[in-house]
């Protein structure tokens, strides 16, 4: 085996050739940005492929959320999870609202509607949940929650884009949904994001929001500001499409080689999925201390293999951003979790070596 780097993930990349393919067609048009004819293909494509009516492809996810925020008029206190990207967060706070947390369930590691309530306040505008690693919320209680309190529900979906529930899309759950196109994410732009919305009156407001508030008329009718995706990033996406149903095939496949070598270890815990059909484009490990979790990291960084501590530390300890709250399930969870490396080009025995190291019997030990 190669001694090169293993890193938590890489992205899939469809052959160049097909890529430079597209690129000759953008510069033959010489269109680069501004909803160009790719970036339309590219969203007809991917609602296509995911079952969608509206798919507004943006620069990049935290944009979405802000797109979000702003399409829905919100100011005010946002109820969100301490277990995501720093992100989330910021997109609240760059829109002019408060985040509040509320607490997680630790087997699924998402935001416990059962806490929900007890954040609602006369402030409350909006509830915020993360599909965490592209593991649905439970979007019907969610959903009931805040009917009964007339509140809106943004998605953070950045890891959600193949995820579904009921056989329907996880992004079309919510007012809004935003994902991420990001490099690191199964379906890749280099970087990008997008805004879901089953309400037309919504998914045009976004389009203008996204292109500085013009209308069709190319006139100023709201604000808005650049969400804008390029035709080179466009490319990218319409290539690495054409293998979007292998990728997931593979993460899924590759999920279950971890799980089925590790679940008998006494000392891990894994992400509960108990609702929908997540898209396996993460694998976390829950270890029964941080303690345990530092020294296998270090043992997988001697090989060059870098696991990825997702999400460290809790963002509702980021005393820089925000007043400290204490939130004990995420902040435990985050101590404890650690993902493994996850991508197309991951090789089986790159797997096994990382198997063998997580399974040596010194970490046996009470």
């Amino acid at each position: 085996m190669e001694n090169n780097p293993i890193y938590v993930t890489q992205p899939s990349l469809a052959p160049l050739e097909e890529y430079v393919d597209l690129l000759k067609g953008v510069w033959d048009r010489g269109i680069l940005t501004h909803n160009g004819p790719l970036v339309q293909q590219l969203e007809k494509e991917i609602s296509k492929k995911l079952g969608m009516e509206n798919f507004i492809a943006v620069s990049n996810g935290t944009i979405a959320i802000q797109m979000a925020i702003k399409a829905l008029e919100l100011k005010g206190e946002i109820i969100t999870t301490p277990f995501t990207w720093v992100a989330t967060l910021s997109a609240i706070q760059w829109e002019g609202c408060v985040p509040v947390f509320c607490d997680i369930e630790p087997d699924t590691l998402s935001i416990d509607p059962l806490k929900i309530e007890e954040k609602i306040t006369e402030k409350t505008v909006a509830i915020m949940p993360v599909h965490v690693f592209g593991n649905p919320c439970d979007v019907e209680a969610i959903e009931k929650i805040a009917k009964k309190h007339q509140l809106k529900v943004i998605y953070d979906a950045a890891h959600a884009i193949g995820s579904t529930y009921k056989n329907k899309s996880l992004l079309e759950y919510g007012d809004i949904a935003a994902t991420s196109l990001h490099a690191t994410k199964l379906l890749n732009t280099a970087e990008g994001g997008g805004c879901i919305t089953t309400s037309s009156e919504l998914n045009e407001k976004l389009k203008r929001i996204r292109f500085f508030g013009h209308n069709d008329a190319k006139n100023i009718v709201e604000e808005g500001f650049n969400g804008k995706l390029t035709e080179v990033h466009a490319a990218l996406g319409i290539a690495n499409l054409k293998y979007y149903d292998e990728v997931l095939q593979d993460r899924k496949d590759k999920y279950f080689f971890y799980k089925n070598a590790l679940e008998k270890l006494p000392f891990l815990q894994f992400q509960t999925l108990k609702l929908g059909e997540p898209n396996y484009s993460y694998f976390p490990i829950i270890f029964d201390t941080e303690a345990r979790l530092l020294e296998v990291e270090s043992t997988l960084n001697k090989q060059k293999i870098y696991p990825r501590r997702y999400f460290y530390p809790a963002v509702n300890t980021l005393n820089n951003i925000v007043t400290y709250e204490p939130m004990p399930l995420a902040e435990d969870i985050a101590k404890r979790i650690l993902c493994l490396p996850l991508y197309w080009n991951l090789k089986k025995v790159e797997m096994h070596l990382i198997l063998d190291l997580i399974s040596k019997k010194e970490y046996n030990r009470v």
